[in-house]
């Protein structure tokens, strides 16, 4: 049985916070301040729930369900010279595709990863992740620091982020039971070609032809 999104929730909350403001309405026209005041006041606590949810809803849109190990991205690389590559990103959600050129000798993906307890698991939340950047890495800590560096972001972040609100004023969001970055790096190399899979501990990157597996292989 399909558990109630939190969309459902906010729409109950707000219907009931326009009642609530109808009776408050009626109440201070019958002079009965008293009762009006209170009945102004759930109307302000439903609304403001119904607010909070429908920002939450949003935010969770700009992330993908988790529930199992599952493939979310390909990734291809051709050399164009000495220690730069063109990167193609497929997502395997979607099949969008993102080409980006990356210096270095070793690609990194990086993703933010919510899970939650309490409500949220009633309200019959997954896990949810979002692929925040790709950049590319110098294996010698000298050119690490140095030369130059290129990281790409993945999407634009939402004005309203439950991500980094639950790490800022975790007491605040009781029902988000752990708010953590996962990332993952192999060599780059031409030809190569990788996947990518998520679970609910983190990124997995696995070589899916010879040319990344001899990077693999050759891999210091």
């Amino acid at each position: 049985m399909p558990q109630p999104s939190p969309e459902v929730f906010a729409i109950a909350f707000a219907s009931l916070g326009l009642i609530a403001f109808v009776v408050s309405l009626a109440r201070l026209l019958r002079a009965r301040v008293f009762a009006a005041s209170r009945a102004g006041f759930l109307c302000l606590v439903l609304l403001a729930s119904a607010a909070f949810l429908f920002a939450f809803s949003a935010t969770l849109h700009t992330y993908a369900r988790l529930t199992y190990e599952e493939p979310i991205a390909q990734l291809a690389f051709v050399a164009l010279g000495p220690q730069l590559y063109t990167a193609t990103l497929v997502r395997s959600s979607s099949g969008d595709v993102q080409t980006f050129a990356l210096r270095g000798d070793e690609w990194q993906l990086d993703a933010r990863v919510l899970k939650w307890r309490g409500i949220a698991n009633l309200l019959g939340l997954d896990a949810r992740y979002r692929l925040e950047r790709l950049g590319g890495r110098y294996v010698e800590i000298e050119q690490e620091r140095s030369e130059e560096r290129t990281v790409h972001a993945l999407g634009a972040a939402p004005e309203f982020d439950l991500w980094l609100l639950a790490r800022a004023y975790p007491s605040w969001l009781p029902f988000v039971d752990a708010v953590y970055g996962s990332a993952t790096y192999l060599p780059m190399a031409d030809g190569a070609r990788y996947q990518v899979t998520i679970s609910p501990t983190g990124l997995v990157a696995r070589p899916t032809n010879e040319a990344a597996q001899l990077a693999v292989g050759a891999w210091r």
